[in-house]
């Protein structure tokens, strides 16, 4: 009788209701995101394919098939995951490593491993939300021990050490960016203290700068983005491009369909730019209505993780939400030329079936936090 009750204390929220706000918001989300991709995509798909649907028709798979798994995920009681923190660590070291091994260079960089000619999955999505997996387990685990520098503060950053350099050796700079921040959030709210974070930034940042002095190409991004128009049909392209779609749109866009950048002018539109073809054609109101329900996103993410029952959940649900914010603060950034160029792709907008799909499971997991976050 004992072990039944301590069962149905262990899953009695996984019957509650999820956060309704959140789950229509990133339903919203994927639908604009799906709709822009099929606009953003059908020149480069009819130029490449011979079928102006080919990306869409795969995103859309995808998609669905990420919803039904978001739904299934979020009746798993999110402390589960809390039995394999550790191993998270472990298994972000091996998937990195594969990359290396057996990854496929495209474009200059081996950040991609391909189980058929026409399916890829780009391991660093994983990793994201196994770093978050590890380092929600590791900062409960060590509450006591975070306002200290050594066995708490040093131990946490070196923790992240190895998996930065394996990223940067694909070279994977964006992910490296992210899933540092994700984890600097995490340590902050967790209980880390601030001036910890001053001494490494000094001790990061000089490595920093020899890294992006290493390879010209690194320079080229900084200074294009100070003055992209000294080299405007080089490494300016995308950003002058970007701009253009931007500022040609204006206060309603020139209509959903009606850009003309995407018209192999923007270098993969449905990428990592696909921001810029939403301004251009449902202009300065779309992009607003679209950056207000990222907001509402990150507000619940914070709400779930303030209401969460315990440590581990709560920072669950902020690392979670960080990921997600992180990766729209820096592509907005990116195509209005607020900061150097990076591949940093869109949530819910950005074409890719396999990432579409791992972010749907991370909303399955918060949308289970959020279960928990109801009172009885």
């Amino acid at each position: 009788m004992a072990k039944k009750k301590k069962e149905k204390n262990f899953s009695s929220f996984l019957n509650n209701p999820i956060d309704f706000t959140l789950i229509i918001t990133i339903l919203l989300l994927l639908s604009i995101g799906l709709v822009m991709v099929l606009s953003a995509s059908s020149p480069s798909a009819l130029a490449q394919n011979g079928d102006s649907y080919a990306y869409f028709s795969k995103q859309l798979v995808f998609a669905i098939l990420g919803i039904i798994a978001m739904l299934f995920i979020s009746k798993i009681d999110y402390r589960f995951y809390q039995k394999f923190s550790k191993h998270a660590w472990w298994v972000s070291l091996i998937l990195l490593g594969l990359v290396i091994v057996v990854g496929t260079t495209v474009n200059g960089a081996k950040r991609w491993i391909y189980v058929t000619d026409t399916l890829s999955v780009q391991p660093s999505e994983i990793v994201k939300f196994l770093m978050i997996i590890f380092y929600a387990g590791i900062l409960s685990k060590n509450r006591d021990k975070l306002g200290k520098i050594g066995k708490g503060f040093i131990f946490h950053i070196v923790c992240l050490g190895p998996i930065i350099g394996l990223l940067l050796l694909q070279p994977h700079f964006s992910a490296s960016v992210v899933i540092m921040g994700i984890c600097i959030v995490m340590m902050i709210m967790a209980g880390c203290k601030l001036k910890h974070f001053s001494v490494a930034g000094l001790l990061v940042g000089i490595p920093g700068l020899i890294y992006l002095l290493q390879e010209d190409y690194r320079m080229k991004r900084v200074i294009t983005f100070l003055d992209p128009w000294q080299d405007k049909t080089g490494d300016g392209w995308q950003v002058i491009q970007s701009l253009y779609a931007i500022g040609s749109g204006g206060l309603f866009g020139v209509g959903l369909g009606e850009s003309k950048q995407k018209y192999l002018y923007i270098p993969e539109p449905h990428n990592d730019f696909i921001f810029s073809i939403l301004g251009e054609e449902i202009g300065f109101i779309g992009c607003t209505i679209v950056l207000i329900l990222f907001a509402i996103f990150i507000w619940r993410g914070i709400l779930i993780a303030m209401k969460a029952p315990d440590m581990f959940g709560s920072l669950l649900a902020i690392g979670i939400t960080s990921l997600v914010a992180i990766q729209v603060i820096i592509n907005v950034a990116v195509v209005t030329s607020s900061m150097p160029a990076t591949g940093m792709p869109l949530p819910f907008f950005s074409y890719g079936g396999t990432a579409l799909f791992i972010l749907l499971c991370e909303m399955g997991v918060l949308l289970n936090i959020s279960r928990a976050s109801v009172k009885q």
